[in-house]
């Protein structure tokens, strides 16, 4: 890679259809230049005018020859699966992602399916836009449910699932937790467990919560034998991605009763189709990959890339969120 251009030449391109970073970045009168591109066609268009590409939704690896000006591009998201990591090391382009951005927006968006799953919210939303009143309930498995003493599994312990953890307990739940390093989660977790433990571990939780990156170790982590091993009341949230969970197996679990219900932030394919099960299903909860979503989360990306900008400026070999 060629010197990294100084302050006064560079030019970041930013890539999103929703998020205002470009005019976050103008608000803070750093003198650096950006433009952002609002669509995939205008972005492939506009590839080769920046030094540094801040982009996630909008990523095609085709970008990794075509942008000749890039040097840096950073994710402004925690995934990166669509990144072809290797072309970007063989072209010598830095990558790191924006790994913690989202933090307490994933955790607490978890925490809301957890309670809206639990307090019914779904369904009283329903009975309110039909304007129906709904009386006392005699059946126990059909009323509302207190969470303290449930117990909740998190399959992903990293920022997200241990912030989710503490959420938990303060609702007095027990938690159980999955992470490789089970030494590193001992102390906010009731019980730290190892991934191989979990075909023991599914059918001990009223809520199995995913808040892993997607891998080929994580791709359909929950599949039919982990529903089958779940208990028939429990309920499965997803606010990591679609491809963590058999998507097909989940569907015909939530039809047949294997599993109470989900509250789901990912699915497969987004936007989900209109004919898919999942959306008239009175057992789930579905958000539209909303969790990160936050009224913070411009400057949170712009203090990640400003960092990193700075380190690339110093001369510095690591990157925070490095990726490549």
């Amino acid at each position: 890679m060629t010197d990294f251009p100084n302050k006064d030449e560079l030019v970041i391109h930013f890539a999103h259809p929703a998020y205002q970073l470009a005019a976050c970045l103008e608000a803070r009168n750093t003198g650096i230049r950006g433009f952002q591109t609002w669509s995939r066609e205008d972005t492939a268009t506009r590839i080769n005018e920046g030094h540094a590409l801040v982009i996630t939704g909008f990523w095609d690896n085709g970008h990794i020859d075509a942008g000749s000006n890039l040097q840096f591009i950073q994710a402004c998201g925690a995934g990166y699966n669509q990144f072809d990591l290797s072309a970007l090391e063989n072209k010598g382009l830095r990558f790191a992602n924006a790994s913690g951005v989202n933090v307490n927006a994933v955790s607490d968006h978890a925490m809301a399916l957890i309670l809206g799953l639990s307090r019914k919210i779904h369904l009283a939303r329903d009975n309110q836009r039909a304007k129906h009143w709904r009386g006392m309930i005699s059946d126990l498995a059909r009323r509302e449910d207190e969470l303290a003493d449930k117990t909740i599994l998190i399959f992903g312990m990293g920022a997200i699932g241990s912030r989710l953890a503490r959420l938990a307990k303060a609702f007095e739940m027990t938690v159980i937790g999955v992470r490789r390093n089970t030494a590193a989660i001992k102390d906010i977790v009731d019980e730290a467990h190892a991934p191989d433990a979990l075909p023991e571990l599914w059918g001990r939780a009223d809520f199995v919560a995913l808040t892993c990156p997607l891998t080929s170790e994580t791709a359909n982590i929950v599949d039919g034998a982990a529903l089958a091993a779940m208990r028939d009341d429990a309920q499965l949230i997803n606010v990591a991605r679609g491809g963590c969970v058999d998507e097909g197996a989940l569907i015909h679990a939530l039809q047949s009763g294997v599993i109470a219900g989900a509250g789901i932030d990912t699915t497969v394919e987004e936007p989900l189709d209109t004919a898919s099960p999942l959306w008239d299903m009175d057992n789930i909860i579905l958000t539209p990959h909303t969790a990160g979503e936050t009224r913070a989360y411009e400057e949170n990306v712009v203090d990640i890339l400003l960092e990193n900008l700075d380190r690339l400026w110093r001369g510095e070999t690591e990157l925070y969120n490095q990726i490549v």
